[in-house]
């Protein structure tokens, strides 16, 4: 168990004595001050989770040192328990609580509620410790799964290209059918491990780099929905998707971004979608200051799922097709409509619909 610090003030070495007696155990390492100036000396060096305060000392009283603790940054937050051999003052206790101290022991000393307060502090401040541990391994993490995943996307760029560019030229070199076939196999893993690619650099530039960046100009949403739905048509000719555009749809936004972005929705509708049932994308300009685009199909995630799908790699229910990706889709769809200034959300209509909204300003 890790152990915690605990500081003990007192100008008399017979309390503190007294105090070590009650307070020592294998797992509490007790720090020791015969002065308000000393037990400031050991707090700018010690992290402590708790300290035991003789309220009347020379040259500076308890009351003073719970002063500057709480004037610090480092000790404001050191729970403080004043004790005091001096009779019940009601003016001295409110005194002390408006310093800044959490309780107060009278001598002589129970030992039994002295051991118990500590302990709450105690236990608090293991618990803080390992919160605090658990945040910085995971934060790391993050950076360095995030820094490896830009690497490894970067790197992964130069040979990919060369595959892709030796199937485009393979059929060229002869008329075989099954030669053809592979090439076009190839070709079509290529493409697909290059938009994996281009997902993980996107997702390393939002983690890293403080979001995707876009370059705004005048284009119209309607026109893009419209050529990314005729490109989900075709490639996934099973699949029913219908569009519905009204209104005027014309804005200042990325071109690339926002295709990428309707893309990833249509896809991960027709991908999660009731098979057989179609998927539905409407297009509304009808509002003055912004344009909504909504992609809805057939079917839910599951209510697991369903609070993080906007999370990196939460792919949730999948087809088994293999094709599945990184499960970024739908995090960098999110991420665009960040850098656009609008808003995403998901809900569960009819009972058995998923709705993707996105508003962007105009």
């Amino acid at each position: 168990m890790t152990r915690v610090k605990c500081l003990l003030v007192d100008d008399l070495e017979e309390n503190l004595l007294v105090l070590q007696a009650l307070l020592r155990r294998t797992d509490v390492e007790l720090l020791t001050a015969r002065s308000g100036a000393e037990a400031l000396d050991l707090l700018l060096r010690h992290d402590v989770a708790l300290a035991l305060v003789d309220v009347q000392m020379p040259e500076m009283d308890g009351f003073e040192l719970a002063e500057l603790m709480r004037s610090s940054e480092r000790t404001r937050h050191v729970p403080l328990i004043f004790v005091t051999a001096g009779a019940r003052d009601q003016y001295r206790v409110f005194k002390g609580y408006d310093t800044g101290a959490v309780d107060f022991l009278f001598k002589p000393i129970e030992p039994l509620i002295l051991k118990n307060k500590a302990e709450v502090f105690f236990q608090l401040h293991r618990q803080k410790q390992q919160i605090e541990q658990e945040l910085r391994d995971r934060t790391e993490m993050l950076r360095l799964q995030e820094v490896f995943a830009g690497v490894l996307g970067h790197d992964l760029r130069t040979p990919l290209n060369a595959i892709i560019a030796s199937a485009h030229v393979l059929p060229k070199l002869t008329t075989e059918q099954a030669v053809h076939d592979v090439a076009a196999r190839v070709l079509s893993s290529g493409h697909r491990m290059n938009r994996m690619i281009a997902d993980l650099l996107d997702m390393t530039r939002a983690r890293l780099g403080g979001g995707i960046p876009v370059d705004r100009r005048a284009v119209t949403a309607g026109d893009i929905v419209g050529r990314v739905v005729e490109e989900q048509r075709a490639a996934s000719p099973a699949s029913s998707i219908e569009l519905d555009i009204c209104g005027d749809t014309a804005g200042q936004w990325d071109d690339g971004r926002l295709g990428q972005l309707v893309s990833n929705l249509v896809g991960n509708a027709v991908q999660h979608g009731t098979a057989g049932m179609p998927v539905r994308v409407e297009v509304d300009g009808t509002h003055l200051a912004m344009v909504t685009i909504v992609v809805a199909n057939s079917g839910v995630p599951e209510p697991t799922v369903l609070a993080t799908l906007f999370d990196p790699f939460q792919r949730g229910r999948r087809a088994s097709d293999g094709h599945d990706g990184l499960g970024l889709g739908l995090f960098i769809a999110r991420e665009i409509v960040d850098a656009h200034g609008g808003r995403i959300e998901v809900t569960i209509e009819d009972p058995d619909r998923t709705v993707f909204r996105v508003s962007l300003p105009r």
